[in-house]
């Protein structure tokens, strides 16, 4: 019985690792590059979020300050966008990029984009199921490859590999709502946009990623029961 963690599937996991490692780089370069870019209108992150929020009729949605680097998101539940201190005080073109990205999520929230409900239904399922999943199937698979047990890990983690396939949509509608706003509303000019687009391409690959690892690990759960 080949072992679980170092048999032959590992393999299988390389391709997204390495794009894993790509895109955090990348991500993580484009924003760098462009955080050193002001933008000519001079506006904060904050302060374009806020105006695409306003226009779309969401004052209601509060903008709140956290620290942390490139932690921000949209709270759902509380109607809340949360924005770090880079970028909401930040002027550059990439704090722009990511604040309007933010905003994008408010957006589809108000608009009931069917995605967004979808994963915010799949939360829990897809958190349970990253971790409770392995852990059956790791289970079953040292105790005598009990099928049952290894089946019921499997169904579970399929749950979070059909999230991160979701968050994918998810995540490239809010960029170009982002991109379509900080242009219409005049937040970037027109030859601003595509360094903000950088910045929106670059933290879409880190969620390819993420999708892919899933989707191979599943595959490798489905082998390693296969193997009897």
């Amino acid at each position: 019985m080949p072992l679980f963690f170092w048999d032959w599937t590992l393999f299988l996991l390389v391709p997204a690792l390495l794009l894993s490692i790509f895109a955090q780089f990348r991500v993580n370069s484009t924003f760098r590059r462009y955080q050193e870019v002001p933008s000519a209108r001079g506006l904060t992150g904050a302060q374009g979020a806020r105006m695409l929020l306003d226009s779309a009729g969401l004052g209601h949605v509060g903008i709140e300050v956290s620290g942390g680097t490139l932690s921000d998101h949209y709270d759902p539940r509380s109607k809340t966008l949360t924005l770090s201190n880079g970028v909401a005080g930040g002027k550059s073109l990439a704090a722009l990029g990511v604040a309007a990205h933010e905003a994008g999520h408010a957006l589809q929230d108000a608009e009931g984009y069917a995605f967004l409900r979808a994963r915010g239904w799949m939360v829990q399922g897809a958190s349970l199921g990253s971790n409770l999943g392995f852990f059956l199937f790791f289970l079953g698979l040292v105790f005598g490859r009990n099928e049952l047990m290894m089946n019921i890990g499997i169904l579970l983690f399929s749950v979070f590999v059909l999230f991160t396939l979701v968050t994918i949509p998810v995540e490239l509608n809010a960029s170009r709502r982002a991109l379509a706003g900080l242009e219409s509303h005049s937040i970037l000019l027109p030859d601003e946009i595509p360094a903000a687009r950088s910045v929106l391409n670059a933290a879409a690959l880190t969620y390819l990623a993420a999708a892919m690892m899933a989707v191979l690990n599943l595959l490798r759960l489905v082998l390693i029961s296969r193997n009897r």
